[in-house]
């Protein structure tokens, strides 16, 4: 992984869920990123929820996307 790369991070089971429920959403709502990006941990499969941290100006700032 980069110095510049944000972090990602694989949500587990439960996580998923307590995120689904927070936002009322479905996984198929998520935005998408492929199995095959570099910056995936390697215990990646297709369905996980993915957790990206980015800091910018001091803020950071949290995404989700679902493995396709």
């Amino acid at each position: 992984m980069h110095i510049l790369q944000p972090k990602h991070s694989k949500l587990s089971a439960k996580e998923t869920e307590e995120l689904l429920t927070k936002l009322n959403i479905s996984k198929a709502q998520l935005p998408k990123i492929l199995i095959s990006d570099e910056s995936l941990p390697d215990d990646c499969q297709i369905g996980d929820l993915i957790k990206i941290e980015r800091k910018t100006e001091g803020k950071l700032n949290i995404y989700y996307r679902v493995v396709v």
